[in-house]
Formats: C-alpha cells, sequence, structure tokens
C-alpha cells in the first residue's frame, strides 16, 4: 500500500487528486492484507491496526482533546454507519493523510473540503485516536432502560454506573456521553483537527456533548519516558503500568477472552479533577510532601531511596509515626492497600482560565484504562475520597466511564484505488462486535 504523507499526499498534483474524485463516486475498492502503516510511512506515526487501539499503551504524547458525543439518531444503520466514517477517517488522520480522499484544497469547487484544512502542512505528530462506548449507548441514561438500538444484551458487565464519591462536584455538562474520542498528539492542532473532522462526519447522528483540551502529560506509559510532573510540581505516575510490562497488561489492563465482544479491549475512566492551586501554593513543603508521600524533589517515597524506590509503608520514625502518613495520597492509592490491582494511567493537566472569583480553573484530566473498573477503581477512589489528604486541595468535576473496543485486525481496511483507506458498506468499524 502507498503510504502518503499530508503534506505529500497535497502535493502529488492533479492526477491522484482526479483519482481521489472518482472514489468519491465509487472507488474501485478491494481488501488487502498488507499493514496500514507501511514502510515509507511518514515519521512520527503510529499504526491505526492492531490487538489493541492505539492511545493506551502507545508512549504518552503532550497534547490532549477528549470529547464526549451523544448519538442523536434513533437508527442503530446510522450509528453503525457513523462508527464506519469515524474509523476511515480515524485510520487516515493517524497516518498522515487528510480526512477524505480529496483532502482541504481540492474536489468541486462549489462543495465544502472533505478536510477542514487547519492541520495543512503539520506533521502527524504521532496522532492517535482512540473510541469508547458509554453506558448511555447501551441502556440509555438514568434507572429505566431504553435500549435505542438493540444493544442492551451487549452492555459490558464492567460498564457500570460510578458511585457518587464523596467530595464530588460532578457538573453533568462535563460528565457522561454515548461515545467518547481521545485524541492524543504532539501537536495540539493536530489532535483538535481530527476531533474536529471527526465531529462535522457526526453531522445528523451525534453531537458533541463535552470536550477537554489537556497539555503537558501527567504519566508514562513507557520505560523509554521520564516521569512528568502536574500543576502541583509533583512527579505524577511513576507506579504506572508500562507498555513493555505485558504481563501487568494482561492483569491489569486487558478484558480478558472470556468476556464476549469486549475481549482485547478495556475501559476508561476519565475524570476531571480541579486543584485548588492558590490553595496548594500556601502550603509548606512540609505540608505538600506529607499529602503525596513523596519528596517533591526526587518523588523519592517518604520512607526513603529514589523515586523508583517501593514506599515501605510500615517504616516508622521517631515516636513511632509512619513515614508514609497514613493519609497521605501514596499510601492510599498504593497497590498493597488495593488487593494489588494496578492501572494504566496517561492524565494530561488543563488550565481553563479562571473563575468567577478569579482562582485558576486548572487540575488533571485523569484519564485511566483498567481491566474491570469495579475491581480496579472504584474500590480505589472510595478509599480516596474518604481519607486522602490531597482532597483538601482536589475536586472532581466531570466524570464518564467507557468501554473501549479492541482494535482492528491489521490489513482489514478497505483501501481505495489510491491505495487509502475509504468508507464503504464493507469497511470494518472499531467496536463492530458490539453490533454483530
Amino acid at each position: 500500500m502507498p503510504t502518503l504523507s499530508r503534506r505529500a499526499f497535497l502535493g502529488l498534483g492533479s492526477g491522484v487528486l482526479a483519482a481521489g474524485a472518482v472514489g468519491a463516486a465509487g472507488f474501485e475498492v478491494g481488501r488487502r492484507a498488507a499493514v496500514e502503516r507501511l514502510p515509507g510511512s511518514p515519521a512520527g506515526t503510529h499504526p491505526f491496526t492492531g490487538p489493541h487501539q492505539a492511545g493506551i499503551v502507545t508512549p504518552a504524547q503532550d497534547r490532549l482533546y477528549l470529547a464526549a458525543f451523544d448519538v442523536t439518531t434513533t437508527s442503530r444503520d446510522e450509528v453503525v454507519g457513523l462508527l464506519r466514517r469515524w474509523t476511515t477517517i480515524a485510520a487516515r488522520l493517524t497516518q498522515g493523510l487528510s480526512a477524505g480522499p480529496l483532502g482541504p484544497v481540492s474536489g468541486p469547487y462549489d462543495a465544502p473540503p472533505d478536510d477542514t484544512g487547519e492541520a495543512l502542512g503539520l506533521p502527524p505528530a504521532r496522532l492517535t485516536v482512540t473510541f469508547g462506548f458509554g453506558r448511555s449507548l447501551f441502556v440509555g441514561d438514568g434507572a429505566a432502560r431504553h435500549d435505542r438500538f438493540g444493544l442492551a444484551a451487549r452492555l459490558p458487565d464492567g460498564l457500570v454506573e460510578l458511585p457518587h464519591f464523596a467530595g464530588d462536584a460532578l457538573d453533568p455538562t462535563r460528565s457522561g456521553g454515548d461515545l467518547v474520542v481521545q485524541a492524543c498528539s504532539d501537536d495540539q492542532q493536530v489532535a483538535v483537527h481530527a476531533v474536529r473532522n471527526l465531529s462535522r462526519a457526526a453531522f445528523g447522528a451525534a453531537t458533541i456533548r463535552w470536550t477537554q483540551l489537556g497539555y503537558g502529560r501527567t504519566s508514562s506509559t513507557s520505560t523509554a519516558q521520564q516521569t512528568p510532573r502536574n500543576l502541583f510540581g509533583f512527579k505524577d505516575g511513576t507506579a504506572n503500568v508500562m507498555a513493555e510490562d505485558t504481563e501487568a497488561l494482561a492483569q491489569h489492563v486487558w478484558v480478558p477472552s472470556g468476556e464476549a465482544w469486549l475481549a482485547g479491549g478495556s475501559y476508561l475512566v476519565a475524570r476531571r479533577i480541579r486543584m485548588s492551586i492558590e490553595t496548594w501554593d500556601r502550603a509548606s513543603l512540609r505540608e505538600q510532601e506529607a499529602v503525596v508521600g513523596r519528596t517533591k524533589g526526587e518523588g523519592a517515597p517518604l520512607s526513603g531511596g529514589t523515586e523508583r524506590t517501593e514506599p515501605d509503608l510500615a517504616a516508622t520514625g521517631p515516636g513511632g509515626s509512619r513515614l508514609v502518613p497514613a493519609d497521605s495520597h501514596v499510601r492510599l492509592a498504593h497497590p498493597s492497600t488495593n488487593g494489588g490491582v494496578r492501572m494504566l494511567r496517561r492524565g494530561y493537566t488543563f488550565t481553563d482560565g479562571n473563575d468567577a472569583l478569579g482562582r485558576l480553573d486548572a487540575g488533571l484530566m485523569f484519564l485511566a484504562f483498567v481491566r474491570d473498573p469495579r475491581t480496579h477503581y472504584v474500590p480505589m477512589q472510595t478509599a480516596l475520597a474518604r481519607s486522602d489528604a490531597m482532597g483538601e486541595y482536589v475536586q472532581h468535576t466531570g466524570s464518564g466511564l467507557y468501554a473501549v473496543p479492541a482494535g482492528l485486525a491489521e490489513g482489514s481496511l478497505v483501501l481505495g484505488a489510491d491505495g487509502t483507506p475509504v468508507t464503504t458498506a464493507a469497511s470494518p468499524f472499531v467496536g463492530q462486535a458490539a453490533f454483530d
């Protein structure tokens, strides 16, 4: 399959573009066994296909655009059509192609271009697009079941309604959604371009419910990455599950093979956590380190060692006091106090200006992928919400839980005459097994 960067595609001239125009009316399509990322792919691309969706164990990029959608159609076929279009567009954009085969500056002069164009000339910037399904897609909102699309019987066991945790101040306009799209990239404009074009392709079938821009990843998902710092100035995600730890991924992140259509997928927990920056900045260093349970400089546990040293939760100091305080974040979140469960975090910092009182509206867009939120998130968050000293400095203002389907098989995308992905009635889509 020839692989064309966004820049190269637009520079090929009228020959390929003419082929694209023909394709708009009816591509000569066919399946190819080739991997969708071939030698010659532009630098800075991740494969779209594979056993798992990209954007989970992919080394965390620098920027995030998360968007939740409400499905507005009542037609199951239109939902399927939407997911087919989204899958093709995502496959194209992540490989540095335009959203549609004609691109932003070609095609019929009296029709809207099939790509919005703001990423024209920009590199792919390691873009990944990850799709998830909310509980309401299967059974509607609230207690009364509303099986709009005949999917109620496919509701995954783990796609529960999250309980109300102590201290939650959830804004319904920042929570929930039938569908979610996580676009991560090293360039914010590339991530925004992806969601913008997906939103445009959803016209008549779904509308955006809420979005969140993020910057400054707050976790490492690969051993090749350094541990970043959050807005409190502390290293975050030191004990994260890493992409290289396949055993831990199988145990804590991927849904096991016995769980029907979601096997090989995961669950995404999304929580918008506002951080009380001004209050934190007035706290002493001693208080800050006691709240976190780690040193601010090295990131080492207060029981001693270096950043990667396992905290000694039994260690005591003078007078028998615990070196890692009982209400510290590290102690309460540590796997040893949560039945050994772990999660793969890939959150981002956000800053959304100031509120009416002049306080910074900023914090952490917490994103975590887990095998089962009932065992890998709810118990830990319940304990944190009750006892975490950090609760004085944070407030959860948005929430979402989504089932994240497995990836598409390599070679499964339908390709047009120019060798790039196109949407046809035979095109596969992410989450198709839920509709079969």
